[in-house]
């Protein structure tokens, strides 16, 4: 039985109700009031939450007005099965009761690029798991805001299963957790949720004999230190899956010293009829991956020397598959001319940005998408880019071409100023994902009409391009962050020059054998002959020709001149101002401008 409000506690509450009305501007007299006095007195907010839902939901509406007013302050803690039914308009009492930080909420999210209409649903998201946690909305945790949204999830599924509001209320917290974030009031940035697991992982594990579990659980824990987050996961759902199929199909192993090699010959028969996520048969490397994990943890715990180890050697190197070994995949310089000219016509400036930055710095997509806003440094006169540390645990510094450099400003430039994150690569105050990047570049291959393209091969044919142009393995490895020589080399297959030239002088050979003409007569020189003979244009370098085709743009026209070691004198000016001209010829801004910085230098020591 709940307890009647005091009158003095009643007028209290009436005399808050009405100064926080005409704090926010609104009629509070008599005819506001009195409906309010009268519903504290007979209900309360105790007698309130002691009605059934229907009741609550029921409530007039001058009485909805109070109880919307001790929600949005805290005085009054609701279900989300109402906040779901009832339909309370919290967002509108809130905006008026807490005006101050309504504005700075909303000025924010416009800062961060959310549209109103986008804002207004974020910030009434925002109101209700604040009212759930019986919070103002500038005192919200991440604990708030996640616990306020599984209990509004439970509460739509209930009553609302066929509507799209789990969509849309995760959808508005999410963006709310943003605006959040960068208005001070959360710690950390907002990262995307995924169905939580930990239940069903958790009845593997307890469905299988204890000492089997805890020693391979215990494994697992002794690896943490040394291995990626992701690795471990991984480590831990083979060894899950590898205990699970144990549990049903062998129940006489208690212990990993039972096991015999019988039972990992018939896992793996069972690993090859097993279908993938996608429904097919598993692959080569996931086969590999599987029966390798399994292999390094026998044989830790056999090195180890604890309680329960192996009896003998269970997995030998002969039972992992072998995988195939295929050349990177890359784009053909016509493709990769077609992708970049199609890039520089999208509208959207971080597509432009993104590819024009893989094709051109051999980025892996995880580095492009970790750099910070101080990633660009300047070295003499050029400019280098520190690459974080990434896949291979180091990182390095790459020179940035002067093109780059300009399309990075004026990313910064229109970089919102109140972000509080260092990451380059933001969109309304939340990191760019993987996926982003990935549509970005299927957008514009689409475009350029060339298939199917992945940013990973941006960063082979980058590899590929330079390796055919003569730079040396040594460079390469140094520009894509290569550990090792022999991850380097296995570009050089592609195009192996000493295969090539002996090729061709013994087909010089073979002709002059069967006396075969140099060149065919002027008139049996069809259409596609002369276009081939177009593109074979060779130009003379200092050791060799260049082969790159007339209409394709070389990255490296001006590479010596923005080095800092470069020197020149006045005698070299006629030749400086032709480059410069031919830089302007074909629209190479960025060159342009190396060789406009250059010739100003030269005229003003001269003077």
């Amino acid at each position: 039985m709940t307890r009647s409000p005091h009158r003095g506690e009643v007028e209290e509450l009436v005399a808050a109700y009405r100064a926080d009305l005409l704090a926010a501007g609104m009629f509070a007299e008599h005819p506001v009031t009195s409906p309010a006095r009268s519903f504290l007195s007979r209900v309360g907010a105790d007698g309130w939450s002691a009605l059934t839902l229907a009741e609550q939901c029921a409530t007039s509406l001058k009485d909805r007005r109070v109880v919307g007013w001790l929600m949005v302050t805290g005085r009054l803690t609701p279900t989300a099965d109402y906040l779901v039914l009832g339909r309370p308009y919290l967002g509108e009492v809130a905006a008026r009761h807490h005006a101050s930080f309504h504005r700075r909420f909303t000025e924010t999210a416009a800062e961060l690029g959310f549209d109103r209409r986008a804002t207004v649903l974020q910030w009434s998201a925002v109101t209700k798991v604040a009212t759930l946690a019986g919070v103002a909305q500038d005192r919200l945790s991440k604990a708030d805001v996640d616990a306020g949204r599984e209990q509004m999830i439970a509460a739509i599924r209930r009553h609302r299963p066929d509507a799209h509001g789990v969509r849309a209320l995760t959808t508005a917290l999410f963006g709310a957790e943003a605006t959040l974030f960068h208005a001070g009031v959360l710690d950390v940035p907002p990262r995307k949720t995924h169905p939580n697991q930990a239940a069903s992982r958790a009845a593997t594990w307890a469905a299988a004999p204890p000492r089997l579990a805890a020693t391979l659980l215990g494994y697992v824990e002794q690896m943490r230190p040394s291995l990626r987050p992701a690795t471990i996961v991984g480590v831990e759902g083979v060894l899950r899956g590898f205990a699970g199929w144990l549990t049903r199909e062998a129940p006489e192993v208690g212990c990993v010293a039972d096991l015999r090699r019988r039972h990992i010959e018939a896992y793996k028969l069972h690993l090859t009829d097993r279908p993938s996520a996608r429904g097919d048969r598993l692959s080569k490397t996931t086969l590999a991956e599987h029966v390798g994990t399994l292999h390094t943890c026998f044989e830790r715990l056999t090195e180890w020397d604890g309680e329960d180890t192996p009896t003998g050697v269970l997995v030998f190197a002969g039972d992992l598959p072998r995988r195939d070994e295929p050349l990177p995949r890359f784009l053909d310089d016509g493709r990769a001319a077609k992708l970049l000219q199609a890039a520089r016509a999208d509208p959207d400036p971080f597509t432009r940005l993104a590819i024009e930055f893989l094709a051109r710095t051999g980025l892996r997509k995880g580095e492009f998408l970790d750099l910070t806003v101080d990633a660009v440094v300047q070295i003499g006169s050029a400019y280098w880019l520190h690459v974080p540390v990434g896949k291979l645990r180091t990182d390095r510094y790459i020179p940035l071409h002067p093109q780059l450099k300009e399309m990075l400003d004026d990313w910064l430039d229109k970089r919102p100023a109140g972000l509080r994150s260092d990451y380059l690569f933001l969109e309304r105050g939340r990191r760019i994902t993987k996926n982003r990047v990935d549509r970005a570049l299927a957008t514009v291959a689409a475009t350029a009409g060339i298939g199917h393209v992945t940013p990973h091969q941006l960063r082979h044919t980058l590899a590929t391009q330079a390796i055919n142009r003569g730079m040396s393995l040594e460079a390469i490895a140094a520009l894509l962050g290569h550990r090792s020589m022999r991850m380097t080399m296995v570009y050089a297959k592609i195009a192996d020059r000493t295969v090539a030239d002996e090729y061709f002088a013994v087909s010089e050979k073979v002709e002059a054998l069967y006396d075969a003409p140099r060149e065919l007569p002027a008139d049996d020189e069809g259409a596609e002959m002369r276009k081939l003979r177009s593109e074979m244009h060779r130009r003379m370098l200092g050791n060799g020709y260049c082969a790159r085709p007339v209409g394709l743009d070389c990255h490296f026209e001006s590479i010596c001149e923005s080095c800092t070691f470069f020197q020149t004198t006045i005698e070299f000016r006629p030749t400086l101002q032709a480059q410069r001209d031919d830089a302007a010829d074909k629209g190479q801004l960025g060159r342009q401008k190396i060789f406009d910085g250059l010739l100003t230098r030269l005229d003003q020591s001269a003077s």
